[in-house]
């Protein structure tokens, strides 16, 4: 999705996954909200370099960003590479620091594991000419926005505060469906110790009880089916009740395991995994929180291309946005619709 530093996958969940609507999230941003001009003139014919500072090669959702990183630069004359942090932040922005100074890369294109402590070499990738292209997750101190932090960057984010408040809105619908008043509600946090999943949990929760929810457990559920499963277990041992559980589209998948079968409790996952859409479209699941992951890669790819080029992009981009759903994954809202990652 581990230390401090290590991020969500899928993430969302959402996490997880996350989560930078403009819409359906009560408050979420305008996408692409203004434009930037190009950090330096190259020509078309001219190869470009990308390097892809993903989460984690091992990772569903960076791998799915990935997928679009690669097409987006076999179709503009671009190599690229994905430099592999294992979700760890200080090795992110050690392996971030080499590349400025080895002069690696023209663009970059970054899934912060720590948003805050890669700021410094980002700065000094822009001051080297190198284009820079924040994906998924902000990169700076503040959790709430799309908007570029760091002046010159270019950002298509899910906003983790956003992400929060989507989640919740998702669990409160299926109260609603469940006919609960009052409704449990279990919300899985990625990681207590990671930023965004800190800003995120608190979102969501706020938000859940502000919609008469009562949430009864916020128990770390992490990123992979074991530790959904894990985290599941102690919740029904302590919460037997439980209507709603909200958590990283991979814990749900090990929280769903357990109760296979029984219809008075109903799932709402953080990431767009064809695990997830499934989970929906059979009704175990009530939604999940949708970021086109490779469609968010290719998008930051080709704007960093771009800007690179001399154009004038975007600097703001909602990754909900890039939904026909505003990221919100119900049955409704999927049908028809194929994933674009697998976990």
């Amino acid at each position: 999705m581990k230390r401090t530093t290590r991020a969500v996958a899928a993430v969302f969940g959402a996490a997880a996954l996350a989560l930078a609507s403009a819409c359906s999230n009560p408050n979420a941003e305008a996408g692409a909200s203004s434009t930037s001009s190009a950090s330096s003139t190259v020509s078309a014919d001219q190869q470009l370099r990308v390097g892809f500072f993903g989460f984690a090669k091992a990772n569903s959702f960076a791998q799915a960003a990935w997928a679009g990183v690669q097409e987006a630069a076999q179709e503009n004359n671009a190599t690229a590479e994905f430099v592999d942090s294992n979700f760890d932040g200080a090795v992110q922005v050690q392996q971030l620091t080499d590349a400025v100074t080895s002069k690696r890369f023209d663009v970059v294109v970054i899934q912060a594991n720590d948003g805050t402590a890669i700021t410094q070499p980002v700065k000094q990738a822009l001051a080297a000419g190198i284009t820079v292209v924040v994906e998924f997750t902000p990169i700076g101190g503040r959790f709430d926005t799309i908007e570029p932090q760091v002046d010159g960057v270019i950002s298509i984010v899910d906003a983790p505060t956003a992400n929060g408040q989507g989640l919740a809105k998702l669990g409160l619908d299926a109260c609603k469906q469940l006919g609960k008043q009052p409704c449990q509600v279990a919300y899985l946090q990625g990681f207590d110790n990671y930023p965004l999943d800190a800003a995120r949990t608190e979102a969501a929760v706020a938000a859940l009880k502000a919609g008469g929810a009562d949430v009864v457990a916020t128990p770390i559920g992490g990123y992979t089916p074991d530790s959904g499963r894990t985290a599941m277990q102690n919740v029904l041992q302590a919460n037997p009740g439980v209507n709603v559980v909200i958590g990283s589209s991979q814990a749900i998948e090990g929280a769903s395991a357990l109760t296979e079968g029984r219809t008075d409790i109903l799932y709402v996952g953080n990431g767009g995994s064809t695990q997830a859409y499934a989970g929906v479209m059979d009704g175990t699941w009530y939604g999940t929180y949708v970021i086109p992951e490779k469609t968010d890669g290719k998008t930051a790819t080709e704007l960093g291309l771009k800007k690179h080029r001399g154009e004038d992009v975007p600097v703001a981009t909602n990754s909900a946005d890039l939904t026909p759903f505003k990221a919100l994954g119900t049955k409704e809202t999927l049908a028809g619709l194929t994933a674009e990652y697998s976990d």
